[in-house]
């Protein structure tokens, strides 16, 4: 979660792009997504499931220079933020069986260099084999941020992983856009995922960030958490 300091001016929510051209989250208490199914997601699943893919293809790219090196996510550099990355996928895991998320570390450690895509695919393969019980989708499950049904869960973690994604590929000089489709459609999401108002405390995101004007639709995801360049 990326405690940026204030812009001077205040954001305007972002709106989600009706094509592919630029339109306009730790990412992980995401502030009421318990309001997020009504949008119509009421399956996030297969959004899900893409936004894990390009992340594990970034995972994939990251060379073993750049472990070290700083992150938009001031708190992590590169490998810090990948064990974040494989620790969220391990927290959707224990929170679709009906366990406390804060069992996971923020951060897994200990992993060879080489080893950080490979464990994201390891964790995302046993995520799955619990939510790809759709009754989990409607479940009660217990979230960092509170309890909410798994719908809603999941959709915070699926706005995580982009913002987090676009973190890694900004840090490590890879294409910072996941697909216009998948990202518009969450940052259509995003306010009601993550209010703008109130920022802190309960709530641990930075004020959002203005975004540039040809920011495409996930660098303003990751705005809208309070990420920037």
């Amino acid at each position: 979660m990326n405690r940026t300091e204030p812009t001077t001016t205040a954001p305007t929510p972002p709106t989600a792009p009706t094509s592919p051209t630029p339109s306009t989250a730790p990412a992980e208490a995401a502030g009421s997504a318990e309001t997020a199914a009504p949008t119509g997601v009421l399956d996030p699943r297969p959004l899900y499931r893409r936004a894990l893919s390009w992340v594990h293809d970034l995972a994939d790219g990251v060379r073993p220079d750049q472990l070290a090196g700083s992150t938009p996510c001031a708190e992590f550099d590169v490998r810090t933020l990948l064990g974040h990355l494989v620790a969220g996928v391990e927290r959707a895991r224990v929170m679709g069986e009906g366990g406390d998320p804060f069992s996971v570390p923020l951060a897994v450690t200990g992993l060879a260099d080489p080893a950080w895509a490979r464990a994201y695919a390891e964790a995302t393969a046993k995520m799955w084999t619990v939510w790809s019980d759709e009754r989990r989708l409607v479940a009660t499950v217990t979230a960092p941020w509170g309890t909410v049904p798994g719908r809603a869960a999941m959709l915070g973690y699926l706005n995580e992983t982009l913002v987090h994604g676009w973190d890694l590929a900004v840090a490590t000089g890879q294409p910072p856009e996941a697909d216009a489709d998948l990202a518009g459609t969450v940052l259509a999401l995003a306010p009601r995922i993550i209010p703008a108002e109130p920022r802190g405390g309960h709530t641990p995101f930075a004020p959002a960030v203005e975004p540039a004007p040809d920011a495409g639709p996930t660098e303003r995801l990751a705005n809208w958490s309070g990420h920037r360049r």
